[in-house]
């Protein structure tokens, strides 16, 4: 899954994609006692089957809040979720849980491997939690680990932990990889192999891929960005020329 100068995703113009995922009037205020934060306001946004789809915005922006709440692991204060013409706001938390553990893959900045597996076993705990998984060393085989499968965490490089972390999302076969700031922790090059990563499973396997993240130049490579800032969305564009993730730099 090597990437080349051209490499890039196809840009969304003039592409008809459904729709996967609806937020309809989101908004999330945090409550502590007599305290009330506010963080999201009124967030519409649609997500597209097959889609490279890149949020920005700063620390405090709301931004993983709003990943949280895609992905199921927290709820809105108001407003709607639709997956799939479900509305995910009137699930319950078996539900919710159904839906984390059969649509949702998640990549976060840190990789929260289990340090006593193999890449392999790490794998395996995911899969053993779906209904219809794909083989484990396929999706090892898909990030290019094949041949660090029975190594232990402490044994990999950053860039190879976040691949199995990235397996272990794709294992489940999710309708949608969430990923959250997935190159934070990463240097320039390694970070870049980690977007390729994410851009070949876009591109070769249609899988549906949000980012968020702080750093901007990552919007370079997506077909569509969303920049949130005090809550809101501030911007929306569409990427006419997405480049490919071995010339993103920063």
């Amino acid at each position: 899954m090597a990437a080349s100068d051209t490499d890039a995703l196809p840009s969304l113009q003039n592409q008809e994609r459904s729709i996967l995922l609806s937020l309809k009037s989101i908004s999330k205020t945090y409550v502590t006692g007599d305290v009330s934060v506010p963080v999201l306001h009124n967030v519409d946004l649609d997500i597209l089957a097959g889609e490279f789809l890149v949020i920005v915005g700063p620390s405090g922006s709301g931004k993983s809040t709003l990943l949280n709440i895609v992905g199921g692991i927290d709820v809105s204060t108001t407003g709607d979720v639709f997956f799939q013409q479900q509305n995910l706001s009137e699930f319950s938390e078996q539900q919710l849980t159904r839906y984390r553990r059969e649509n949702i893959g998640f990549v976060f900045q840190f990789y929260n491997l289990v340090p006593t597996l193999t890449a392999r076993e790490n794998v395996i705990v995911a899969a053993d939690i779906s209904a219809d998984p794909m083989s484990p060393d396929d999706a090892l085989e898909l990030v290019g680990l094949a041949d660090r499968a029975n190594h232990f965490p402490a044994q990999l490089s950053g860039g190879e932990q976040q691949r199995v972390a990235i397996a272990r999302a794709l294992v489940k076969k999710p309708e949608l990889l969430l990923c959250d700031e997935p190159t934070g922790a990463l240097d320039l090059s390694t970070g870049r192999k980690i977007l390729e990563v994410l851009g070949n499973l876009n591109r070769e396997l249609g899988k549906t891929v949000v980012i968020i993240t702080h750093n901007s130049a990552i919007g370079k490579m997506a077909q569509r960005v969303i920049r949130i800032g005090s809550g809101t969305i501030a911007e929306t564009s569409i990427n006419p020329q997405p480049i490919p993730a071995n010339q993103v730099t920063w």
